[in-house]
């Protein structure tokens, strides 16, 4: 997990540490006197988000990030922001792709507190159904405005949980499994708020594929790799089919999904280790429950009572 804090009026020394934390950058202001920046990133290795407080109107060209920059304005406002073609400014309450990850960038931020989320491009392509084990075209964002006010007042729900109780907690964060499912549930989340090249629709192809054949070699799969950080698009790979395939048959067989079935079967695992474990021992459900990918305490004690018709405090305490 990475954890990063600055905080100073130097100007220089902001532009030197926002050059080090995105990508090259020149920066300036027209602000009299002290210009004061405050950030705070928290982050793992595909996703991070900051937190940025400006008390001054600062002017910014960076170079491209290589990564996909969304913004999310609380007060102040961002004007003049451009890149390719684009012309833009946002305000308190808007989300936007601030910069795709191949383009430079640049604009003025007016005494405005922000935060930044950035996420690696290839999380788009493995939680989107038109990714296939032949396909090798990534998932583009392609427009910067959400679609909806519904779908950015989500986006920026899907952000503050991670941040607030994902990125939080440290022992939470370096989890491989949660942080796995952390990532993709944003990607998940972003992909639905901004126009984008996934393709939906099921061709024929895909559900010609969709035979029993291949559904067992995805759930045998499933089943050795439960204990990793895997995606549909490696389930599909591994079922030697594209991920629409794939899923079209989890729905047509199953009546679910990949992903929902992958948490099943590491709630199964959960299960068994409640019941083996001693809580004498030090051993806590939280922990456990982490271990397996489980990063929410409440949805995973209410999926955990569902299941098994007893809340899992009670199967660490008292067997199955």
């Amino acid at each position: 997990m990475e954890t990063l804090t600055f905080d100073s009026d130097d100007l220089a020394a902001t532009e030197d540490f926002l050059s080090q934390a995105y990508a090259k950058m020149r920066i300036g202001s027209s602000t009299p006197g002290p210009s004061r920046a405050r950030i705070r990133r928290t982050g793992i290795a595909s996703v991070s988000v900051d937190d940025i407080d400006l008390d001054f109107e600062m002017s910014y060209s960076v170079t491209p990030l290589g990564r996909i920059c969304l913004c999310m304005v609380h007060d102040g406002t961002v004007q003049d922001h451009t890149f390719q073609g684009v012309e833009d400014a946002f305000g308190p309450g808007d989300v936007a792709l601030f910069a795709p990850p191949d383009l430079p960038y640049s604009g003025r931020i007016c005494n405005a507190r922000y935060n930044i989320t950035m996420l690696d491009p290839v999380l788009l392509t493995q939680v989107a159904g038109s990714a296939g084990p032949h396909d090798n075209r990534p998932v583009r964002l392609t427009g910067h405005r959400p679609r909806s006010a519904a779908a950015a007042r989500q986006l920026a729900h899907s952000i503050g949980y991670l941040r607030d109780h994902v990125l939080a907690d440290p022992a939470v964060a370096d989890q491989p499994l949660v942080a796995s499912t952390a990532a993709q549930h944003l990607a998940a989340s972003a992909l639905p708020t901004f126009p984008n090249t996934a393709l939906t629709e099921e061709a024929d192809t895909d559900r010609g594929d969709a035979h029993p054949a291949m559904l067992r070699r995805a759930l045998a799969y499933i089943d050795d790799h439960a204990d990793q950080p895997i995606t549909v698009a490696q389930i599909a790979a591994a079922a030697h089919v594209t991920v629409r395939a794939l899923q079209y048959a989890f729905r047509r067989h199953l009546d679910t999904t990949p992903l929902a079935h992958l948490r099943r079967v590491r709630l199964a695992q959960v299960h068994r280790d409640l019941v083996a474990a001693d809580p004498a021992g030090g051993a806590t459900v939280t922990e456990i429950a982490a271990h397996w990918g489980f990063y929410h305490p409440g949805r995973f004690a209410s999926l955990y009572r569902t299941t098994y018709r007893r809340a899992p405090h009670q199967t660490l305490n008292g067997g199955s």
